[in-house]
């Protein structure tokens, strides 16, 4: 009989018990809490063999291929500048402890966790649905996002390949899109995304949310170094593809003293604007920071929140449309200031992400089925 959110069968897992996580080689949740939506609970007891110093096991990477039933996500919140958005892979490699979509994976009865970084979703069907989706008589075109969610280049992207066929498609259509990533082998579609570009299609943003790699490394474990992103920067400008720096997510004591010189370095590297965000903290994700700030920052973690909840209203996260992204209070327009200066000393405040003016009237109905469509 399957069972609903009021009545739970419990899987005692005997070993370590799960009240003192522990961090684990190049991953960035440090535990697997229990998805809100899951149909077990799952219980730790400790056995008593395991020392507290000894390292916690490496959990390995798994893919699982899907067919989607649809790839175009529409957006309908008033704070975020797209209307259309891909989300090739669900679940993120990359391991970012901050990421605001790791909540999703508890519609997959996973954990936000471990699980979001480790158990991976491929929709390799990604492609047929965008043709046929485009092919539609009543299609509205919009520049399309891809990353909005998860990192579209991530490190199975090397092997699945689904970003590129979805960009392939893309530029065969003329269709515009803007890109979000923290993966440098964006660059590896260049000769898709230049030629774009040229013709006002694409535009790049790469997120940065700190120039310290020590910081860095345990934010986001998987991403792409923050120097080597800039080089991304570059190499994008290079080909003369629009590229901007995403400053994100701002968190207050531990990444806001790098802000300025994330965006001189992203100028130096030939960016021509800059946005940024604040930390957020919807569902599961608030225990999960609190969690890894205590093991990686037990100094300075309540500090960190104390401001966080400052800039959200009092609570951990502030959903409310409009202020969830810059935060209200003292500290939020101090950074607030703090940025506005500091793109406009580069002069990266002649555009910015709510302006976004890619050329949608160049778009083509593809080809399906060997014969284009007649209306």
């Amino acid at each position: 009989m399957p069972l609903n959110r009021h009545c739970r069968a419990t899987q005692v897992q005997i070993g370590r018990s799960s009240e003192t996580p522990r961090p684990r080689k190049a991953r960035g949740a440090v535990s697997n809490p229990q998805g809100r939506f899951e149909g077990e609970a799952r219980e730790a007891i400790d056995d008593g063999w395991t020392r507290e110093d000894e390292p916690a096991p490496e959990v390995a990477t798994t893919v699982t291929e899907e067919r989607a039933r649809s790839i175009i996500s529409r957006n309908e919140s008033p704070d975020i500048p797209f209307e259309h958005s891909i989300n090739p892979y669900r679940g993120c490699e990359h391991g970012c402890v901050y990421c605001y979509a790791r909540p999703s994976h508890s519609y997959l009865e996973l954990s936000p966790g471990l699980d979001f970084e480790t158990k991976l979703f491929a929709k390799t069907n990604a492609a047929e649905l965008l043709k046929a989706e485009l092919a539609k008589p009543g299609y509205k075109v919009s520049p399309i996002m891809l990353g909005a969610n998860t990192d579209c280049y991530q490190p199975i992207e090397r092997k699945f390949r689904i970003t590129r066929q979805v960009l392939e498609i893309l530029a065969e259509c003329n269709h515009p899109v803007t890109i979000v990533t923290k993966g440098a082998l964006i660059e590896r579609d260049l000769d898709l995304l230049g030629p774009m570009a040229r013709n006002h299609l694409a535009e790049v943003y790469v997120s940065i949310a700190t120039l310290d790699r020590v910081v860095a490394r345990r934010l986001e474990p998987r991403a792409a170094s923050p120097q080597r992103r800039l080089d991304t920067i570059r190499a994008l400008s290079s080909a003369g593809i629009p590229t901007g720096v995403l400053v994100a997510p701002i968190i207050p004591a531990l990444t806001d003293t790098t802000i300025e010189a994330v965006i001189e370095a992203a100028h130096a590297a030939g960016a021509t604007s800059a946005d940024y965000t604040l930390l957020r903290l919807p569902n599961e994700l608030k225990g999960l920071f609190r969690e890894w700030l205590a093991t990686h920052y037990p100094q300075r973690a309540d500090h960190v929140m104390s401001i966080v909840r400052d800039m959200h209203g009092g609570r951990d996260n502030d959903p409310n449309f409009g202020s969830r992204m810059r935060g209200t209070g003292n500290f939020a327009e101090l950074l607030r200031a703090r940025f506005s200066i500091a793109r406009k000393r580069h002069g990266l405040d002649r555009r910015s992400r709510e302006r976004i003016d890619l050329d949608c009237t160049q778009f083509r109905s593809p080809v399906v089925g060997g014969q284009m469509q007649l209306f």
